[in-house]
């Protein structure tokens, strides 16, 4: 019998070399996985996600790049602070992790949410940023019916952590809703049933309101900023933001190339692995792309 390609995130990490440590950021205990050496690259994960989303990308990365995913302030494993999680706020927590780490400058790739820190990241402080992908960042539009619905299937799946709901926003995720495995619904399940993240979860969604949000909003004034080379990963089937919303940041930023990953939703870093892996490898190596 052949084996399925996705067994478990263990398995995933089974034969590459990694710690998984906590660290202090500004009193924030902060969970942080580690896997290979070279250029430091830093992966962030998107709205009430943890460091997991980056399971199956961990080991092909680590080939080339010293990987540091980690849990975002409010997110995952990491402490809960009772405090709004604004993308400025965010963008120190992600600093304030580097300079944890010893990290001066690196790539950063961040999906969803984190493609919106690491993009505000690169605007402000372009000299801790060498190369930049904005993975399905989604609703650079700002509308207010994507807005609505990422607050709400998030609230609701957090107020009632079964099973049910909090596969609906897992699933929300995939294209192939085949791939959520009952481990990825679990593991949520852990993070949203955690004491404190009832207020944690409120403290994200209001990058959802639109009067907190307008201050951070996706704007040629800040965007036209990045220096860094970017690269914008999109996908057919992102329910968060289509190909008109890439057209517009490749018209704000100086220098972007975009990629379009075909039969995917908004997590391509486990739908499609190898074509992941493959535009990470080539364009943080300043190489063409595949």
């Amino acid at each position: 019998m052949t084996l399925p390609d996705h067994i478990s995130i263990w398995a995933e990490l089974a034969d590459v070399d990694h710690e998984l440590l906590h660290v202090d950021v500004g009193g924030v205990r902060t969970r942080v996985l580690r896997a290979g050496s070279g250029p430091d690259l830093v992966l962030l994960h998107g709205t009430g996600g943890h460091l997991e989303a980056y399971a199956r990308d961990i080991a092909g990365l680590a080939r080339d790049f010293r990987v540091t995913a980690y849990d975002m302030v409010g997110h995952g494993w990491s402490d809960l602070p009772d405090l709004p999680y604004t993308v400025d706020v965010l963008s120190d927590h992600l600093l304030g992790t580097m300079d944890a780490l010893g990290i001066g400058s690196a790539h950063l790739s961040g999906e969803s949410l984190g493609g919106w820190v690491v993009a505000w990241t690169a605007a402000h402080h372009p000299d801790r940023v060498e190369r930049l992908v904005l993975n399905t960042p989604g609703n650079i539009a700002n509308k207010p019916e994507v807005m609505a619905r990422v607050r709400d299937s998030t609230l609701a799946a957090v107020r009632t952590p079964d099973d049910a709901t909090v596969r609906r926003r897992v699933e929300f995720l995939f294209h192939h809703t085949e791939m959520v495995t009952d481990e990825l619904v679990n593991l949520r399940r852990a993070v949203y049933a955690r004491p404190g993240f009832g207020t944690a979860i409120g403290n994200t969604v209001v990058l959802q309101d639109p009067v907190v949000r307008k201050d951070f909003a996706w704007t040629p004034s800040w965007v036209g900023r990045i220096t860094a080379p970017t690269l914008l990963l999109w996908t057919e089937h992102d329910p968060t933001g289509g190909l008109d919303e890439a057209d517009m940041l490749l018209e704000w930023l100086p220098d972007a190339r975009l990629r379009v990953i075909a039969d995917a939703g908004h997590w391509p870093q486990w739908e499609k692995v190898d074509e992941y892996l493959a535009v990470h490898r080539a364009f943080l190596s300043a190489q063409d792309l595949p």
